[in-house]
């Protein structure tokens, strides 16, 4: 008997590696029969080389570390402060309307512009990227947790009090539960802001990340060490925006976005 579900589960294992492979294919004859330059378009080959050359060296670790600490520090504060405003604009609906223009305003500046300035305040380590991923990652996290608190239904608050429920308790036992959906919505959009974030910091002005490697690399026309520097931020955002997925299915196992995956 055709199982529907069991198949939409199955399908990204079955076209993830197929659609993987069109792309190396791709890849490849473009470099071998359409006659792409190599210092434009290295070979698969000749960038699985250069990713071994990385790991054997052992020097790619400390670079993959860095950028690591410096999205996943920077998402975690993105999603504390950005659940906590959220919160609070959605049950205070008049200071949302006196913040609206103002972060309009913040999220359509450039945040490039700012990468520069935030090297002059915190210098060339991890804070100044830090602070550019709190600034990319915040913002979707905030609207998201804003509209699951404007989506829980008045009546249902109405009937908690009606019950006589404490303020905590409907926040634990309505709220939360409605809200958390939202949040982790915000969340996936967040982390992958956030790899944005580091990576952009780190091309401006670093010493040492997976950004870092990628601009020396292309400072250095190394090709192949170019695009293994970005065949290892794109594992690496895969990584953690499956982290992020995966904690929303223990977290909230019983929502729509959950049991339809």
């Amino acid at each position: 008997m055709f199982d529907r579900d069991r198949v939409n589960k199955l399908l990204p294992w079955i076209s993830s590696p197929i659609l993987l492979l069109v792309f190396l294919g791709a890849w490849q004859f473009a470099v071998s029969v359409a006659g792409v330059s190599p210092f434009i378009l290295p070979s698969p080959a000749a960038v699985g080389d250069s990713l071994v050359t990385m790991f054997s060296s052992g020097t790619v670790w400390a670079h993959i570390k860095v950028t690591l600490i410096e999205v996943v520090v920077g998402f975690a504060i993105a999603v504390v402060i950005g659940t906590a405003l959220g919160a609070i604009l959605g049950r205070l609906p008049w200071l949302e309307r006196a913040l609206q223009p103002a972060m309009v305003a913040f999220q359509v500046l450039p945040k490039i512009a700012l990468v520069p300035m935030f090297v002059i305040l915190f210098g060339y380590g991890v804070t100044s990227k830090i602070v550019v991923t709190i600034i990319l990652a915040f913002f979707p996290i905030m609207l998201n947790v804003l509209l699951g608190v404007r989506s829980v239904d008045r009546g249902h608050r109405d009937v908690m009090r009606g019950l006589g429920a404490s303020r905590w308790q409907t926040f634990r036992d309505l709220e939360l539960p409605s809200t958390l959906p939202y949040v982790f919505a915000g969340a996936e959009v967040g982390i992958v802001f956030a790899v944005i974030g580091a990576i952009v910091g780190e091309y401006l002005g670093a010493n040492e990340g997976l950004g870092h490697l990628a601009f020396t690399s292309l400072n250095a026309l190394d090709a192949p060490g170019l695009y293994a520097a970005i065949v290892l931020l794109s594992v690496l955002g895969v990584v953690l925006f499956f982290a992020v997925t995966l904690a929303k299915r223990l977290v909230i196992p019983w929502h729509e976005s959950v049991t339809k995956m």
